[in-house]
């Protein structure tokens, strides 16, 4: 994607647009959408719901830092799970310098 593509659409993969596109065409009907995919409700209802924490994510206008962000976006994405995502940011601040009680975006 290029740079003028919104923040909120540059992590989604081609799987994410498809599931959009999808629910578009379904007129955002989840019913409709588990039963054209071939799945449960529940499974399609889980599927929107980590794509909107990844779009929340990838908006978040307070997080100016593209690495955290990205980490936000993984986890989101249950590609990484909280607790990793602690440490790998704990790390991150400690490396950026930033100090114990200072706002840090990543906080």
């Amino acid at each position: 994607m290029d740079r003028d593509t919104p923040q909120w659409l540059k992590p989604l993969n081609d799987e994410d647009l498809q599931f959009l596109k999808r629910l578009l065409l379904a007129s955002g009907s989840l019913k409709a959408l588990a039963k054209e995919y071939g799945i449960s409700y529940p499974t399609v209802r889980n599927r929107l719901d980590r794509l909107i924490e990844k779009v929340r994510a990838a908006d978040n206008g307070e997080i100016t830092d593209p690495f955290v962000r990205q980490v936000r976006v993984l986890v989101a994405d249950g590609q990484l799970a909280p607790s990793a995502a602690r440490v790998l940011l704990d790390a991150y601040r400690v490396a950026v310098g930033v100090r114990e009680g200072e706002k840090h975006e990543s906080s």
